[in-house]
């Protein structure tokens, strides 16, 4: 992923007002990203643990970003699985975690939202390149080589920006 500045990330989203967006945090170590290790930019903010934030560069190049709510729901339990919807890896229960967004547009201010269940450190990008572990140590043995594991994520974490930046 390109580099991006704090006015280029704030001004990318679009499921929250501007102010909102101005007053969000941004990832502690902003300055230190390791911008090439990442396909999308997730954190969650220290401010407010139930809230996370994922920006992405769309196939046009235009950036989306997107404000997401932590389910509240009782944690899992370690000894139980799950496995991210983004990044397909596996992690113990409390490591996924459903994150919930608010669809951007009239829809949104309506109420209605999209939930995805993601890693929920939202480092997904890391865990694909062996960067990061899970609590289960390793990742699947996969067949797909490392570029089609890094396409299948964007897949899959653009077909969920396209639910929430998509106006019903």
């Amino acid at each position: 992923m390109e580099p991006l500045g704090e006015k280029e990330i704030r001004a990318s989203f679009v499921n929250c007002s501007k102010g909102e967006a101005r007053r969000l945090t941004l990832p502690p170590g902003f300055a230190e990203t390791p911008w090439d290790d990442l396909d999308f930019l997730g954190w969650r903010d220290p401010k407010a643990p139930d809230r996370g934030y994922v920006v992405a560069r769309r196939d046009g190049g235009a950036l989306l970003g997107v404000a997401l709510r932590a389910s509240t729901g009782a944690r899992r339990s370690l000894l139980k699985s799950s496995i991210c919807s983004v990044c397909v890896t596996p992690q113990a229960g409390s490591g996924i975690t459903l994150f919930v967004a608010p669809r951007a547009g009239e829809a949104g201010r309506q109420g209605n939202s999209v939930g995805l269940y993601i890693c929920a450190d939202l480092a997904c990008s890391l865990y694909v390149r062996g960067k990061k572990t899970s609590a289960l140590a390793r990742r699947f043995e996969e067949s797909l080589s490392l570029a089609e594991q890094h396409e299948r994520t964007l897949r899959n974490l653009h077909g969920f920006l396209d639910q929430v930046g998509e106006p019903a």
